[in-house]
């Protein structure tokens, strides 16, 4: 049966084009990514087939972290500050495709029109949603586990166990 767009139903890479669970054996699991990435790095230096491993979050929680406070001050100046970049670069651009050379009125506007509508747009915002802090999302696991398709999943095992070892080889 052939993909409805022509091709292997594969993306240039080898990934599947739709979200696919993945396949494979357990060869290895671990409390952080870090980990998980260090035995992949680990696989790859014995010249393990890495193309062969995926490494898999599992128990996944969104982790919101509280960065700071929030103010009207402090969310007016957040807002004057991005729009005064903004304003900047679009009078900039402006100035600089300025029949008559560089000009400083577009950038003076850009600036202060910039200004005014960011710390406009984020005095609503701000009033709309009444959050007295700011945060910072993240999509973490519980555990990793390291998976490997069953025709090098044997090796692969012996491999990460000399790296529990301690990086010595078994045997």
């Amino acid at each position: 049966m052939s993909a409805p767009f022509g091709g292997s139903g594969r993306a240039a890479g080898g990934l599947p084009r739709l979200p696919t669970p993945p396949t494979g054996w357990p060869i290895g699991s671990y409390a952080t990514y870090g980990e998980a990435q260090q035995a992949v790095g680990f696989l790859a230096e014995k010249e393990f087939g890495v193309s062969d491993v995926t490494i898999v979050g599992v128990d996944l929680m969104l982790v919101e972290r509280v960065v700071g406070r929030l103010s009207w001050g402090r969310v007016l100046g957040t807002g004057a500050v991005s729009g005064a970049w903004f304003g900047l670069i679009i009078g900039l651009l402006l100035g600089m495709f300025n029949n008559q050379g560089f000009a400083w009125q577009p950038m003076i506007g850009g600036l202060v029109l910039g200004i005014l509508a960011w710390t406009v747009f984020a005095a609503i915002s701000y009033s709309m949603s009444r959050r007295d802090f700011s945060s910072a999302s993240q999509l973490v696991a519980g555990r990793y586990d390291v998976l490997c398709q069953p025709r090098s999943a044997e090796q692969g095992r012996e491999l990460l166990a000399q790296l529990a070892l301690g990086g010595r080889p078994t045997g």
